[in-house]
């Protein structure tokens, strides 16, 4: 975090904003454990009936109406893949 980035404390919340992927949209509030927030979210989503685990990061932090808001974009290299190239009905 740099000097100009929002600050939270331990205990504070924070909302999350998911880009791309299968969270794209998406939001969800988290709580500071060590008064900072998470560099890196792993989400277990079912997509396709399977579970799947979702790595979003390069974290993005700003402050809006008195809240601190950070937006994590979707890693796609290190996600599970979304859908294996022998199950495509492409052809």
């Amino acid at each position: 975090m740099s000097d100009s980035a929002p600050k939270v404390a331990r205990g504070d919340e924070y909302i999350v904003f998911y880009v791309a992927g299968p969270y794209d949209g998406r939001n969800d509030t988290r709580i500071s454990t060590d008064g900072s927030w998470e560099t890196e979210i792993t989400v277990i989503a079912a997509v396709d009936g399977k579970e799947t685990q979702l790595v979003y990061d390069n974290p993005v932090a700003r402050e809006v109406g008195g809240k601190v808001q950070v937006t994590y974009t979707w890693d796609a290299a290190d996600s599970d893949p979304l859908e294996a190239l022998d199950e495509r009905n492409d052809g």
